[in-house]
């Protein structure tokens, strides 16, 4: 088998030994060009405030209980709440996001129940 023999122009040749010297493999090639990645803008998520509503029934005490057990409130915070919540009819015992404020909803209006008491949770959005 005999060899073949290509003539090409000198100016072929450097630019091919350009591009072989100038590349390594795995390696990325700058091309002078910088691109930033976006930062995707981040939004808080919506919060909802955890309300209690007065009744005539449930002693003044569970209430407080209910502040220190589920809201991790002093006693001396979750008086002045209860007490709010008795002369005005309704109170907000913390702001949460959804699924931590359904869960408190939840959490009390079971444990009042399971007390035999009516007090009643409920959320709104803040």
């Amino acid at each position: 088998m005999g060899q073949t023999c290509i003539v090409c122009p000198q100016s072929w040749i450097d630019r091919l030994f350009k591009l072989m010297t100038d590349h390594h493999p795995g390696e990325e090639r700058d091309s002078g060009l910088s691109v930033q990645a976006a930062r995707p803008k981040l939004r808080r998520p919506p919060q909802y405030k955890v309300l209690l509503l007065n009744d005539d029934y449930t002693p003044m005490e569970f209430v407080v209980l209910v502040l220190e057990t589920f809201f991790g409130m002093n006693r001396e915070k979750a008086t002045q709440i209860m007490l709010h919540i008795h002369t005005r009819g309704v109170g907000v015992c913390g702001v949460f996001t959804k699924d931590i404020a359904e869960t408190k909803v939840a959490q009390v209006n079971d444990y009042a129940r399971s007390h035999q008491h009516p007090l009643m949770c409920t959320m709104e959005e803040a």
